[in-house]
């Protein structure tokens, strides 16, 4: 068998280098698993009610029968008013729909691992921090 070439990517790579890594990543998975059915991603939007600008929102994935929220933001000037609970708790509510056993996320200690915790969310992983590296957590919760 030929030994493949080894081209690095310092910086920048291409949408077509990372999608050649999934696929070979994707048929190996697919020997494993069989076909998989990615189901789509999804988002809950939070919109200003006078310009419906979106002021905020959530954005998750299919994970393996996890939903995955990869993005949960709300602007500054509607922090406090329950909008963050109300996006997980539609979030969950796809994702129990869709057939998910939970869902998943990451936060950064300077975010909101208190906020992920008081509804219910576990840790079940951190990445400890240092120079130049923030703590991450990351947390789950089981329906």
């Amino acid at each position: 068998m030929k030994r493949p070439i080894i081209y690095i990517i310092p910086e920048n790579a291409s949408q077509q280098d990372v999608a050649a890594i999934t696929t070979v990543l994707d048929q190996h998975a697919e020997l494993h698993l069989g076909p998989v059915e990615e189901k789509p991603d999804f988002a809950v939007l939070l919109r200003d009610p006078d310009t419906q600008v979106v002021v905020g929102g959530l954005y998750g994935k299919d994970d393996f029968g996890w939903a995955f929220i990869e993005y949960l933001a709300i602007a500054d000037d509607y922090r406090g008013q329950g909008l963050g609970s109300r996006l997980i708790a539609e979030a969950e509510t796809i994702a129990r729909a869709r057939g998910y056993i939970g869902v998943w996320l990451d936060t950064f200690e300077f975010q909101a691992r208190p906020f992920y915790e008081k509804l219910g969310y576990t840790v079940f992983g951190e990445l400890e921090g240092g120079p130049n590296a923030i703590p991450q957590y990351f947390l789950k919760k089981r329906f």
